[in-house]
């Protein structure tokens, strides 16, 4: 087989259309559009145009905001829902799918509403503040998954820029002049 033996299934591929082209061939003085009117001429209508009326996406309500599409959302678990494990146990997101608190594969975020009872080493994506307070306060540890967000060089160069003291003036010597008295001239 050569490449010059090579065509379309049959049907496949079809040959377009040619319109004015002489009234013999059947699409010929006004090619398939009839006679005057909107539709006849070159522009035709817009997309969405309804004749006038007022068109569909301008009668339907506009609801104000907008989807923020880098927003984190967690599985949210509270201390008093990690009473139920055992003491010195490791709790990360695996454990709580099990315990049907997360769904797989979920991010995980613990809040500091209620008590915990026991010590525990717990692992999760995000933290509120209280919430760690209460685990180191039983003796237990907090880690916190995830990778920080990176920053670039741009930026940590101007926070290091701000962090550093502008260099002190060098202080005048005693044995120079103060400035706007001339020297006498040697002769």
């Amino acid at each position: 087989m050569q490449l010059h033996d090579l065509k379309p299934a049959a049907g496949a591929h079809r040959k377009s259309r040619r319109v004015g082209r002489g009234t013999g061939s059947g699409r010929g003085k006004t090619s398939g559009r009839g006679q005057k009117g909107q539709n006849a001429r070159s522009e035709g209508f817009r997309l969405g145009f309804e004749g006038g009326q007022m068109p569909l996406s301008q009668r339907l309500p506009k609801l104000p905001g907008f989807k923020n599409p880098f927003k984190k959302t967690y599985a949210v678990v509270n201390l008093s829902k990690l009473s139920r494990f055992a003491d010195g146990t490791k709790v990360d997101a695996a454990l709580l799918s099990e315990a049907g608190l997360a769904r797989p594969g979920e991010e995980v975020k613990i809040l500091g509403t209620g008590n915990l009872k026991r010590k525990l080493t717990v692992e999760a994506h995000s933290f509120s503040l209280r919430a760690r307070e209460v685990i180191e306060a039983r003796g237990g540890s907090v880690k916190v998954l995830g990778q920080p967000r990176s920053v670039g060089p741009r930026r940590t160069a101007a926070k290091t820029a701000k962090r550093t003291p502008a260099p002190e003036a060098p202080e005048p010597a005693a044995d120079k002049e103060p400035p706007g008295e001339a020297a006498p001239p040697d002769s």
